[in-house]
């Protein structure tokens, strides 16, 4: 474990951001980027979402390998004029819902707007510029990498665009399938919430 429940709901607190408490399956879905990599293309699974929720009352709390980030091939070959996208951090009320991932099989889909900054100069480093910003729907949904049970993905490349993916196929189907208890129980729903590991007492070990 690297980080912890109550560690995030402090630093989603001290943000002034929600964090639920209330009910069975309602989901804090929290994603963590890497401080630690001072926003460079690793192209690596080196980031964390986490869920936390209660069951009868009891916390309960996983933790996914993932990237926040866009792989180096998206990086360097960008399919927006502006740059390719990555997720601004913040919390996003209400901005997924359970879909299909490009028509292909079930993951959290994009339903309201997000902000993503725009890099267009397709070197190395994640240039994370206030002033280039873009609000709207873009696409950017929580998915998977590998489609092979058993197998975890550990290089980017063509795997996100400025999506949000898990590396491993099986923490995937762990997460999908929590995520559609929660919908069975709340509605089809579902807020993200974006940090850094900085906001955290803890920092995640850069691979």
């Amino acid at each position: 474990m690297k980080y912890g429940r109550e560690i995030l709901e402090r630093a989603l607190i001290s943000k002034g951001y929600k964090y639920f408490i209330n009910g069975d399956y309602n989901l804090n879905i929290i994603g963590i980027r890497n401080s630690k990599t001072e926003n460079m293309v690793t192209n690596r699974f080196d980031d964390t979402i986490t869920l936390s929720y209660k069951i009868n009352g009891e916390w309960q709390y996983h933790e996914f390998d993932c990237t926040t980030d866009p792989g180096t091939h998206w990086v360097k070959n960008v399919m927006n004029d502006k740059g390719v996208a990555i997720l601004k951090p913040g919390q996003y009320p209400k901005s997924y819902r359970i879909g299909k991932h490009q028509g292909k099989y079930e993951a959290l889909c994009q339903q309201n707007p997000v902000t993503v900054y725009r890099d267009n100069n397709r070197d190395d480093i994640y240039n994370l510029n206030t002033e280039k910003t873009d609000t709207g729907l873009f696409g950017i949904n929580i998915h998977r990498a590998t489609k092979k049970a058993g197998n975890k993905s550990t290089n980017i490349d063509k795997w996100s665009a400025g999506c949000q993916v898990i590396a491993s196929n099986d923490d995937w189907t762990k997460f999908i399938k929590i995520c559609k208890k929660a919908k069975d129980t709340w509605s089809n729903n579902f807020t993200y919430t974006l940090i850094t590991s900085n906001e955290t007492n803890k920092t995640k070990t850069w691979i």
